[in-house]
């Protein structure tokens, strides 16, 4: 490693030497994109790069006269790797913005070297509500879990549902999920007699599924990360507790767009609050499923898309304000407060939080024209992150 390090820092050294230097305003804008491009979770890698790049194809490889050059790095969901990718990339690759970041881990493992850096971390897909307090540098264009949560459990007991298990994954995102679904429901009298939390690294949800059938609830309520929700549902259908009369309620990541149309008719029925769908009403929505298609042999763009998608618009809507200047703080500043019309719908960054604002959607999983899709069916507007105070 030293080694290398030092032929590197050789070569930089001589680099001035052997071509004139570019002018400020020419000076390519480097992203460092740190994703899981394999591994578990490398669905959320290929779905947040292919956004990244149909967003590229859309608006141009330059902007405020700044060339805009993406570096691909793929942590495997290893917090260590994203550590190392993240200080190699502002070190030596001299990025300027560090962004993705799959599960919440890997935002926080980059987190202290944005800070020292003063570098802007666009976190595209991590939900645990605390991570934009790691670091003042972090803006997040996903979701947070308590956003997507809370409508749900406010809406649940207005929806004949009293008695809920749940079952979550054992990791923050997981842990904010229970709780934001829970303080709403209970408080308007709903019950919950078991809270179920399955380890996140090689799941077998059916010991916890009989548990929940056991209770004998009026639904289960589920949080799984993306690309794990067609297990839990192969095993919700094996252990009959639709036959039984259990209803399925969870956050959206469970019927993932990308991996919908494999889960069959089990997935029928199932309500999912979740802040994007692919079934999204509104022509931008549209032509961006379209585009989307075409650019990845007809590969349905999901909620981590979407969250990639609006990333790299906030990062060029950030350097057109300030005309091209990318110091860190700057181009911090710059981010906080825009507002534009997205693929989800109207989306905002709160200049408080960094977190971003958005509708949130209830859906219901329905055949249409013979794909399975989450239909939406009603809308809480502008919804901020419940767990961090509201702007003054």
């Amino acid at each position: 490693m030293r080694r290398r390090e030092f032929l590197a820092a050789g070569a930089a050294m001589t680099l001035p030497l052997a071509a004139p230097r570019l002018s400020r305003a020419a000076e390519p804008l480097k992203i460092g994109l740190i994703l899981p491009m394999t591994g578990p979770f490398a669905s959320t890698g290929r779905q947040i790069e292919a956004a990244v790049r149909l967003y590229m194809q859309q608006n141009g490889s330059e902007v405020a006269g700044r060339p805009v050059e993406v570096i691909v790095r793929d942590d495997a969901n290893v917090a260590d790797a994203t550590r190392r990718h993240a200080q190699e990339l502002v070190v030596n690759d001299k990025a300027a913005v560090l962004a993705g970041f799959g599960l919440t881990p890997l935002a926080l493992a980059a987190a202290p070297i944005a800070t020292r850096a003063k570098v802007p971390q666009v976190v595209m897909a991590a939900a645990t509500s605390s991570i934009t307090e790691a670091s003042p540098f972090i803006v997040r264009t996903s979701q947070t879990i308590p956003q997507v949560a809370l409508p749900l459990g406010r809406w649940a007991p207005e929806n004949g549902i009293r008695k809920v298990v749940t079952v979550v994954s054992d990791y923050g995102p997981g842990i904010d999920a229970e709780k934001w679904f829970k303080e709403p429901f209970v408080q308007a009298g709903g019950q919950v007699p078991e809270s179920l939390r399955v380890p996140l690294a090689s799941p077998d949800f059916a010991p916890f599924l009989q548990r929940a059938r056991d209770a004998s609830p009026d639904a289960v309520f589920i949080f799984v990360p993306s690309g794990a929700g067609s297990v839990f549902m192969k095993q919700f259908a094996e252990r009959g507790l639709k036959e039984a009369g259990i209803r399925l309620i969870g956050l959206g990541d469970v019927l993932d767009d990308d991996i919908l149309n494999n889960m069959g008719d089990q997935a029928l029925g199932v309500v999912t609050s979740q802040h994007y769908s692919v079934a999204h009403d509104s022509p931008l929505n549209k032509s961006f499923v379209k585009a989307f298609k075409a650019a990845n042999k007809d590969m349905r763009p999901n909620y981590m898309a979407v969250g990639g998608y609006d990333g790299m618009a906030l990062i060029y809507k950030a350097l057109e304000k300030t005309k091209g200047a990318s110091g860190g703080p700057i181009l911090l500043e710059a981010m906080k407060g825009l507002s534009w019309e997205s693929p989800r719908g109207p989306i905002s960054i709160d200049a408080q939080t960094r977190d971003i604002v958005q509708n949130i959607y209830m859906r219901r999983c329905e055949r249409l024209d013979g794909e399975l899709y989450n239909v939406e069916f009603a809308t809480v507007t502008a919804v901020r992150d419940p767990a961090k105070p509201a702007s003054g």
